[in-house]
């Protein structure tokens, strides 16, 4: 029998992302970042007018701080040996929101911190690569994590028998966001997570 599927988001999943990108707009572009919640839209204020930048003007600083301070994401805690802990028996894919030409970075940054695992990077809603993916597995269940709630909403309307969990591993923004309604549960801590993932696992594995 095939074995089970986790596919897993990164940035505030299992790398934190924010509390970096927060302190390079501060250091190196004299913006205040205050997002409180899961859109960065109106969060970016220069400091010199006081002006907020437009949704135009925040994917290329996203996009600069994944080309040049990818070094500076720390790994969430218990991540590691919880990935590790579900490896034993089952497949981890991790499913990045970046542009493609980052992959092999993804890759290398994931491995210094002991995470090495397929990468697959993506751009747009979650629901078609996780689709490709299990036909690629055949898995005999399939659980997903993310801290968006839009990709929980798209993994819902295409594969509806995955499982689905909501984590946002950032302490200063998790309590801003409340849990995705696509989600099957809220779990910010991957102590909880590994113990629900390997439950869900089983449950779907002998239905």
């Amino acid at each position: 029998m095939s074995r089970p599927l986790l596919i897993t988001d990164c940035d505030e999943v299992l790398l934190h992302m924010v509390s970096h990108f927060r302190a390079w707009l501060d250091e190196a572009h004299d913006i205040d970042f205050t997002a409180d919640g899961g859109d960065f839209a109106n969060a970016m204020k220069r400091r010199i007018d006081g002006s907020y930048l437009s949704r135009t003007e925040m994917w290329p600083l996203l996009g600069g701080f994944f080309d040049t301070e990818m070094h500076r994401q720390t790994l969430v805690p218990h991540a590691r040996e919880a990935l590790a802990a579900i490896a034993a028996f089952a497949d981890v894919v991790i499913l990045t929101n970046l542009e493609d030409h980052r992959q092999t970075h993804r890759v290398e940054q994931l491995r210094q911190f002991g995470i090495d695992y397929p990468v697959v990077t993506n751009q747009g809603g979650k629901g078609t690569p996780v689709a490709r993916l299990l036909d690629q597995y055949g898995p005999s269940a399939a659980v997903f994590v993310d801290d968006l709630a839009h990709h929980h909403q798209s993994v819902a309307e295409t594969t509806p028998d995955v499982w689905r969990l909501h984590m946002i591993s950032e302490p200063t923004l998790a309590p801003n966001v409340p849990a995705a309604t696509h989600a099957h549960a809220r779990i910010d801590d991957w102590r909880v997570a590994r113990a629900w993932i390997a439950e869900k696992f089983a449950v779907l594995a002998s239905s």
